[in-house]
């Protein structure tokens, strides 16, 4: 099973590729943007799913999705997204998406749904589209010193090394990152970094 996976963060794009191919019957090819995602179609597709990141450069909102549909062979495009809500969802489904997936998803959850896209049926997580699932707070909320500490996590960096970039203890930055997780909603600093790819910029 081959799945193209599009996102300009690079953290967030290998971690669901590992996921997906931990899984066994994944071949996951990887672009950072929406037209390296277009070249990689042309040149080695089609794939059996292409996962397409929502604000990634290139995509020029759903613009970009077209554009994967129309050259996917008539296999199923889906969208991801850290801060997309119900109403890009919708529009997207409408649009001719075979599902939407927050990056807050469970690893698990995220399997299951590449594989029920695959089989043709679409996907949308339990709960979303009533806004249960609306991704939480934005970045407004954060001190300037926990913003920092995030932006080390999005760069994929230790708590070691973000405290020697910013002066601070490793203690510190444990105390920050489990307050980021709070404030974000997310259950580590993994999904945290995730769900602030999208956000504005730090």
């Amino acid at each position: 099973m081959r799945i193209l996976i599009a996102d300009d963060h690079d953290l967030v794009r290998e971690m669901m590729a590992a996921f997906l191919e931990r899984d066994g019957s994944m071949q996951v090819t990887q672009s950072a943007s929406h037209d390296g995602a277009m070249r990689e179609l042309h040149r080695t597709g089609p794939f059996e799913l292409v996962l397409l990141d929502y604000l990634m450069p290139g995509m020029r909102g759903l613009q970009g999705l077209r554009q994967a549909l129309a050259r996917s062979g008539g296999n199923p495009v889906a969208l991801i997204s850290g801060t997309a809500g119900r109403g890009i969802a919708e529009e997207a489904l409408s649009a001719g998406a075979a599902g939407f997936l927050p990056k807050t998803m469970p690893v698990r959850s995220l399997v299951n749904a590449v594989k029920f896209m695959v089989m043709g049926e679409t996907y949308v997580p339990h709960g979303f589209m009533s806004g249960q699932d609306t991704p939480p707070s934005t970045l407004s909320g954060l001190t300037p010193r926990e913003r920092q500490v995030l932006e080390g996590l999005t760069y994929g960096k230790s708590n070691k090394e973000i405290a020697l970039d910013r002066g601070i203890s490793e203690v510190t930055v444990k105390l920050h990152v489990k307050t980021l997780c709070r404030k974000l909603g997310a259950r580590n600093r993994t999904q945290a970094a995730m769900m602030s790819r999208d956000q504005s910029p730090l």
